[in-house]
């Protein structure tokens, strides 16, 4: 017998828009057409497959990339990755990538005054295990500013990226801390119009996950579609 699952339809405002005028650029890049519907080719419709190493050897100590200890508060921020049905999705690509902890990234488009930091290089990537899980060692990335507005920050956070069984299924995420107080000045945070839906993009601090005198423990699931979907770009 066939084991059917219904999709659970998401509820309205679960992902953010493509136009939000708080989020300036969004006005620039959101389209102004209809969408046209391109089917998939070969390509998109047979790869991924990470198991056999394509990815390369795991990169999920952050921390270990320079000669020296990056700067910084040391996090640990663990978690699964499921589908709709709190199934476990293995050996699938999750990638992280990050400001360094005075809240600049590695990357030359980035002119913030803030200093590079030698031993950390903001990247790294992991494959799930067999029960979905995946776990990063980094530092905790600083604030920054983006000139979205006069005086305008950006919260702490990571950005995740997770791929399925296709190129076209890659899927792209934010993680925040809590307890940050940019939070609710944040447009990007904020473009996911239900609350509900924004809680999920907030990490939870995990005192079971921490390390004694080294490092914060956070835990963040990914649940990769249907009503309890957590928040993707577009």
């Amino acid at each position: 017998m066939v084991d059917v699952r219904p999709y659970r339809r998401e509820h309205p405002g679960n992902h953010p828009p493509y136009l939000y005028p708080d989020y300036a650029s969004t006005v620039k890049r959101a389209p102004v057409r209809r969408p046209i519907r391109l089917d998939h080719t070969l390509t998109e419709t047979t790869g991924p497959v990470f198991a056999g190493g394509w990815a390369g050897p795991s990169l999920a100590d952050l921390t270990r990339v320079g000669a020296g200890e990056p700067i910084g508060e040391r996090i640990i921020v663990a978690g699964r990755v499921l589908d709709e049905d709190g199934r476990p999705v293995p050996d699938t690509l999750l990638e992280l990538w990050q400001a360094n902890s005075a809240g600049r990234y590695l990357h030359d488009a980035d002119r913030h005054d803030a200093p590079l930091d030698p031993n950390f290089t903001g990247k790294g990537h992991v494959l799930t295990d067999a029960e979905g899980r995946y776990r990063f060692l980094t530092v905790k990335p600083g604030a920054y500013p983006w000139r979205n507005t006069h005086n305008a920050w950006r919260p702490q956070h990571l950005h995740f990226s997770v791929f399925g069984p296709a190129f076209a299924t890659r899927l792209v995420t934010q993680v925040y801390f809590p307890g940050d107080p940019l939070l609710p000045l944040d447009p990007i945070f904020n473009s996911t119009a239900d609350e509900t839906a924004r809680r999920r993009l907030v990490s939870v601090y995990d005192p079971d996950l921490s390390e004694a005198e080294y490092a914060l423990g956070y835990r963040f699931d990914l649940v990769l579609r249907g009503r309890g979907a957590t928040p993707m770009e577009k």
